[in-house]
């Protein structure tokens, strides 16, 4: 893990960006956070829209995050998203995903498949080996939370990862039938997030998914409106959530 610059936000936040190979990252730590008193993680998973775009997002949840309940918080760059290197299959997959919804064709599973699982067979050991990297300093420590991104990266994460403790999952994106399986051997707390009009997500699919979930903690949060119309107030219950089970 390689830092590459770092400042002092408002709140006295210290903002790290760093580099842990080819992928690009963020950490955030609050003021609070010492070798004697290291921080509780939180890992806020971003949409594959990159580290830029979603800066401003990502950066005022984990600034409120520090504030609040002196949470350290941390994001890396997605697969063939952002700066990292193109992914031929992966931008061919997104391309007909748009064909067929353009065209109002079902969405089969091999489109789905195609789009979905290999970012996830990248992503995970990418996020596991960050946290082994955030985990080794001294003022950032466990238990640990994920948060956001793809729903499906999340829960491979959550069912293969011991040090994940709580999962905050936005229902908003196409699961592979592979993946709901998967999703049988979470057994974290979780809260899941579901924008009941969200126009790229099957409302269904998506209550079938929360059921699958072998959890025997999980609360579903259910807002009216589409998938930009997240309420404000989801980020103070998300953070509640992670307070219950990070702050030991």
């Amino acid at each position: 893990m390689h830092v590459t610059s770092e400042q002092r936000l408002d709140g006295d936040v210290l903002e790290r960006e760093f580099t842990l190979g080819e992928i690009p990252g963020i950490l955030w730590t609050p003021q609070s956070a010492s070798a004697s008193a290291p921080a509780p993680l939180i890992l806020i998973s971003p949409p594959p829209l990159g580290l830029r775009t979603m800066y401003p997002r990502l950066s005022a949840r984990a600034r409120y995050y520090a504030a609040e309940y002196g949470f350290a918080a941390a994001t890396i760059e997605l697969p063939g998203s952002g700066e990292r290197p193109r992914w031929p299959a992966l931008e061919q997959a997104r391309a007909d995903l748009r064909r067929v919804m353009e065209a109002g064709e079902p969405l089969t599973d091999e489109i789905v498949d195609a789009l979905v699982l290999p970012v996830v067979d990248r992503a995970v050991p990418e996020w596991r080996a960050a946290l082994d990297a955030l985990l080794a300093l001294p003022e950032v420590g466990g238990p640990v939370g994920y948060e956001g991104g793809l729903i499906s990266i999340g829960i491979r994460l959550a069912a293969v990862e011991p040090r994940i403790a709580a999962a905050g999952l936005f229902a908003g994106s196409f699961v592979p039938r592979a993946i709901v399986e998967e999703a049988r051997r979470v057994t974290v707390p979780l809260q899941v997030l579901l924008q009941w009009d969200d126009e790229g997500n099957n409302r269904q699919a998506a209550l079938d998914l929360f059921d699958a979930f072998g959890s025997r903690e999980k609360t579903l949060h259910a807002n009216m409106g589409g998938h930009a119309g997240v309420p404000q107030f989801e980020t103070d219950a998300g953070a509640r959530f992670f307070a219950r089970h990070l702050k030991q």
